[in-house]
Parts: C-alpha cells; structure tokens; sequence
C-alpha cells in the first residue's frame, strides 16, 4: 500500500465524515521512446511507486468539492457548470468531469481529497495521474462500467480542450495499464501495447531532479510538433501513404534531405532513430542486456541534446555527474524538456555513491541540491482497501 493511503483517507473522513473510494494512482517513467509519442512512434515506460492518492465519494447533489493536499487549498464548482480556475490545479480535475459530461455518462457531484509524492513538474506525469486517477474513481463510484482504454482516452482530451496541452497519450496510457515489475512497449498509433519484464533486483532505476521547472516546454513542444509535422508534410510528395514520422525510414528521410530545412530534418532524424532505439531496446531487454540497454539510454540523451534541442545545461550537467559515476550504466533527460529530471540505470551497489556524487558535482557547477528518487516499477491505478 502506499505511505499516504492512511494520511489522504483520514483527512477525507476527517472532512466529510463518509467513508470513500480510495484510488493509488502511479506517476511513470519512460526508459526510452521520448517525443516519439505523438508522431505515433514507440514508447518503453513503467508505471512508479510515486503516485497520487485519492479519497472519493459520491454526493447528492451536482457540487464538486475538491481539496489539494500538496497545494493546502479547496475549490468547488459545479458538474453542470464547470470553469478554469487561477489555481491551475483544479482544472485537471475539472477537465476529467467535462470529458464524462461530453460524453453523456451520468456522474454527480463528489466529494475529493488528493495528494501525492510525484514530484511537481519534474517530467514523471504527475498532471496524468491525477487525469487517470479521478476518471478511475469516478467510473468506479458512479458505476459506469467504461474500459481502460476508454479512460485513457477520456484522461487525454482532458488535458487537450481543458487543461490546453496537446500532449501524447503515453503518459495517460501507462498510468491506467501499468504492470508491476515490467515496463511496457506502446505501439502509440493503435495503442497495442506489449509487455516487457522489468526484474532485475541488482538494478535500479534512478530519478534526479534539477529543480529548474519547464516554463519552455509547452512553447517550444508545440513547435517541436509543427516541425515533425512539416517533415512529414514534404515527404508525402514522394510517399502519399505517411501518415506520421513513424512511417518514415533512415534511408527516405536521408534521401530528400535537401527537401527539409536543416531544422526540420534534424527533428524528423531523431524521431526515426529513437523509434529503432525502444526497438533495439526491447530486443536488449528480452536477452537481459542492461549493458545495452543503458548505451541507448546515453543515444537517447545525445540525440534529444543535438538534434531535438529539448535539453537543458541542468539536465546536461546530471546526465554528465550521473555517467561519471561507476556502476551507472546509463542515463539520459526524461519527458519534455528544458527542466524537470533525468533516469539513471544504476548498480544498486552504486546508488547511495551516485546520489553523494551527482548531488556534490551538480551543486558545483548550478548551485542548486538536485533531489534523487530511487524508484520501483509498479502497476498502474488501482483501488486499495482502507487501512
């Protein structure tokens, strides 16, 4: 069970005096497959044991009360008349029941608290835990009976027409279908997904946060995704049948590269490569390679630093601490960019050395302490039982 299921439903009870539903609901990493998502590429991530817990029930009438543990605030409205909020937190929330309402499902009012130990910002998909979370709860407290996939689905327009971020659906996806102790390699066109084992006890994986949060990354995402599209858009001259970055190769790509302007075509060769890089990935995966698996980690890195430009001198300076470290066999940035935190592929021997030396030499060169997570792979959102 996780640490804050006991502490969110006694201040739930505290509060309405009701017995609620509660929901652990996962943040995620991604081992590799970054900015491939929504160019309808291939992803590796895993659900993690840092999650968002979430207390719910159901009320009489059609009022939402919503109360943040993490920010200390409430916010309420209505079902039928929903409204962004300058809190900016309640609008995740609020853009999950206006997917249930356009949808013409019948959920009423509710009563929620939630809190969670995701770090803010820092690239493991807190904002989809919370979009996973609540749609889990309240298909299961209003008895909907909806699908996975479906939830999925729902949690992603969320963010889209609500929230106003064009993200992929990988974030939503793992943290709805998560497996424990294995990661997931998503097909993000037909949404086909296999899974992967992930159990190697003498490893782990290893979150570092640079403290430097990404008020670029949705701008500049944004233009990332123009600039994938207009590669695609100039290569349909020559195959009217691509669709996505996904359908293009190394050797199509490189034969009208005179087509693209230099920008673009560096943009559209990462995609392709790191699309052959989760394939790769996988392979090492199924032959417990790990040695390999960290090698395309440290591609990964330099082709989202070179080609995407979607890097940072903070995320640069932890990738270079991290990989000075023995027993770390790879590392690279993690979501999208510009901030937020990097994953390490650790000896567990090395750990409490990794976390002395990379706090020591990126406090050196940024003067800021970088926060380290050791985390675990675990399955997605799920109903726990009270304590």
């Amino acid at each position: 069970m996780h640490a804050l299921v006991p502490a969110i439903a006694e201040r739930f009870r505290k509060r309405f005096a009701d017995k609620p539903l509660l929901v652990v609901s996962p943040g995620r990493v991604n081992l590799i497959g970054e900015h491939t998502d929504y160019n309808e590429g291939f992803v590796l991530p895993g659900a993690t044991d840092k999650a968002v817990v979430f207390a719910l029930a159901p009320r009489t009438d059609g009022v939402c009360h919503m109360i943040s543990r993490d920010f200390d605030q409430e916010f309420r409205c209505e079902v039928g008349a929903l409204h962004r909020s300058p809190l900016r937190w309640p609008d995740y929330l609020q853009g999950v029941v206006d997917q249930f309402v356009r949808a013409g499902h019948r959920v009423g009012g509710f009563n929620v608290v939630f809190g969670g130990d995701i770090p803010i910002g820092a690239g493991m998909s807190s904002s989809a835990a919370i979009e996973g979370g609540l749609a889990f709860a309240l298909n299961a407290a209003f008895g909907l009976g909806l699908d996975s996939l479906t939830l999925v689905k729902m949690a992603q327009k969320a963010e889209h027409e609500f929230v106003g971020v064009r993200c992929g659906i990988m974030d939503q996806f793992i943290n709805i279908h998560g497996r424990e102790r294995s990661v997931l390699k998503i097909d993000c066109r037909s949404l086909a997904f296999e899974t992967i084992p992930f159990e190697r006890e003498d490893l782990r994986l290893v979150v570092s946060d640079t403290l430097v949060r990404r008020e670029l990354a949705t701008s500049e995402y944004n233009v990332r995704r123009a600039q994938c599209e207009a590669g695609v858009t100039a290569l349909k001259a020559h195959d009217p049948a691509l669709a996505s970055l996904r359908d293009v190769g190394l050797d199509l790509l490189r034969e009208h590269r005179g087509e693209l302007e230099p920008v673009v075509y560096r943009r559209c060769e990462y995609v392709v490569r790191e699309n052959i890089r989760v394939a790769e990935a996988c392979a090492a995966l199924a032959r417990n390679d790990f040695a390999v698996l960290g090698g395309l980690m440290n591609l990964s890195h330099a082709g989202l630093r070179d080609d995407y430009e979607v890097s940072s001198p903070e995320l640069d300076a932890l990738v270079e601490a991290a990989r000075r470290v023995p027993g770390v066999l790879g590392a690279r940035m993690m979501g999208a960019g510009f901030g937020g935190c990097t994953i390490s592929l650790v000896e567990a021997g090395a750990v409490p050395e990794f976390e002395a030396r990379v706090a020591r030499d990126y406090e050196a060169q940024t003067g800021k302490t970088p926060k380290v997570h050791v985390v675990r792979v675990e399955a997605g959102t799920r109903a726990v039982e009270a304590p």
